[in-house]
């Protein structure tokens, strides 16, 4: 195993890692920010009004996203096993 092969594996992986939290991240930060904005203009200093929708929205975006997310690990476990045999030599 080589020098140029493990930072491959470290490079799929670490892009493996973003595009299985981006859609999780992504609407969370969507969807605290536009809380913070109706905050800002309402003057409601709420903290259940900032945490419970962001958190419903997450889980939603989670179990919307899982069958592609499962699949795209998967892809990445299969792909990692499958080099294996060429890593010894």
């Amino acid at each position: 195993m080589g020098q140029d092969f493990a930072v491959q594996v470290m490079y799929q992986g670490i892009i493996t890692v973003l595009m299985v939290s981006m859609p999780a991240v992504g609407v969370g930060l969507l969807v605290g920010f536009a809380i913070s904005l109706f905050q800002a203009v309402t003057q409601i200093q709420e903290q259940t009004l900032t945490f419970v929708p962001k958190v419903i929205t997450v889980l939603l975006m989670v179990a919307f996203t899982s069958p592609w997310v499962i699949s795209l690990l998967i892809d990445f476990t299969n792909t990692l096993w499958s080099t294996i045999p060429s890593m010894a030599r």
